[in-house]
């Protein structure tokens, strides 16, 4: 019988992914302390390591303009196209030398490595390398036998960068233990700050404290999470790798307007926006939906604006992707919501009650999505991926609004518009 082969994952997480994706096209910008900002241009969401000394994250840009200008630190506005786009490459480059890959978000990836018998530690310098020769991109590589272990790892190789070239192997007991000994707790994968302030009392602080610690007085006292995350500390591997990642539940787009609005026909507009791109969403995993929330609000923080909030969920005639049906729907419940003499900031679009085809049995005699409303779908963002986002669109999607988010500071889309392309004279 066949023994079954040691586990081992690597996490490769890219080095402060927006900023690097800001530099890979500005090569001007390699000594250039970099921060990149949220939707509307509102506080901080990612910094260069050379701007992290300065400035936090989530502090909010007006605050922080002039101690960015004082330190040479350039801002740009989120570019969530370009970020896309070079994940895609991160993730191709790592896949073409693993056995399987788990995208884990858009700037990390989980590789299982059981069975290698290659030089594990010298596969992750020659990821790191391709990737940075490929794309552009830094990575760091963490190595363990758990997937806990690996985050740690992971953690461990960008913090202590100089000594380890980037690459941390944790399948070693010495180098194991020095890792988990001079991590503190809270950068445990799973551990957040409010677990973190749980276990400080009952004296587990590093997370050395933590692997050594009753697995099972602790599921007791808090749940089976942190009983596994002890667990994986200890060496036993509790997490499997997700090739696929399962569909959500729940589909929401949310965004800030560019500035207060106060007519309905800018606020249907964007609502219409909104549906669009989560009817994408929806379709890309598959689903149907059969409920939706509807909701719109002013600004929560002006004391002198009034306020308003309020949100409507609509059933759908059928479980659909439809973007027609559910942009009719959407509409429909907006004029409901609308309320004339506020200043509107922001409106979100929550798909509810998602199923996946062949996974429901309806009544007999209720109607079902046609046929041809599939077949359109499909040719719709078959379109789309060809020739870009909003090749094609319902008529309520405007092309460039007046109402979308302020991004006054973004990059080039130099991946993804053909205008943007870099020049070389």
């Amino acid at each position: 019988m066949t023994q079954k082969p040691e586990p081992a994952f690597a996490l490769i997480d890219c080095n402060s992914f927006y900023a690097s994706c800001e530099r890979v096209f500005r090569p001007d910008l390699k000594r250039t302390p970099i921060v990149v900002l949220s939707n509307n241009d509102g506080c901080v969401i990612a910094r260069s390591a050379d701007a992290k000394p300065y400035v936090k994250m989530a502090e909010p840009y007006f605050q922080v303009r002039e101690r960015l200008r004082k330190h040479g630190i350039l801002a740009f506005s989120s570019n969530y196209a370009l970020y896309g786009e070079m994940s895609e490459r991160v993730m191709t480059t790592i896949e073409g030398m693993v056995p399987r890959l788990e995208v884990y978000s858009i700037d990390e990836a989980f590789a299982d490595l059981s069975g290698m018998t290659c030089n594990l530690e010298q596969l992750g310098r020659q990821v790191r390398a391709r990737v940075k020769q490929w794309t552009g991109i830094p990575v760091g590589v963490g190595i363990a036998g758990t997937k806990t272990l690996a985050k740690l790892a992971n953690h461990a190789a960008k913090t202590w960068q100089a000594q380890t070239g980037g690459v941390v192997d944790l399948r070693g007991r010495t180098a194991r233990e020095w890792v988990l000994k001079h991590c503190d707790v809270g950068e445990v994968w799973g551990v957040g700050r409010r677990m973190k302030a749980h276990l400080e009392p009952l004296g587990i602080r590093t997370a050395w404290d933590l692997a050594n610690a009753d697995a099972r007085a602790l599921r007791g006292q808090f749940s089976v999470v942190i009983e596994k995350t002890v667990r994986e500390l200890a060496g036993t591997s509790c997490l499997e790798l997700d090739e696929v990642e399962p569909p959500r539940q729940e589909i929401c787009c949310s965004r800030m307007f560019g500035e207060r609005l106060t007519q309905l026909a800018p606020i249907r507009e964007a609502v219409a926006s909104y549906t669009y791109r989560a009817a994408e969403k929806l379709r890309s995993q598959g689903s149907l939906c059969k409920k939706m929330r509807i909701a719109i609000r002013t600004g929560l923080f002006n004391p002198d604006e009034a306020k308003y909030a309020k949100g409507v969920v609509v059933e759908l005639p059928y479980p659909t992707d439809d973007v027609r049906v559910m942009t009719k729907a959407a509409c429909e419940a907006l004029e409901q919501l609308y309320r004339p003499g506020f200043r509107y900031s922001k409106a979100e679009i929550l798909l509810m009650d998602l199923r996946q085809r062949g996974e429901y049995t309806d009544d007999l005699f209720a109607i079902t999505q046609p046929a041809a409303t599939e077949r359109l779908m499909g040719l719709l963002d078959e379109i789309n991926a060809k020739w870009g986002r909003g090749t094609v669109r319902t008529a309520s999607v405007p092309l460039e609004p007046d109402w979308g988010m302020r991004r006054e500071l973004m990059s080039q889309s130099y991946t993804t518009r053909l205008d943007h392309l870099m020049r070389v004279r």
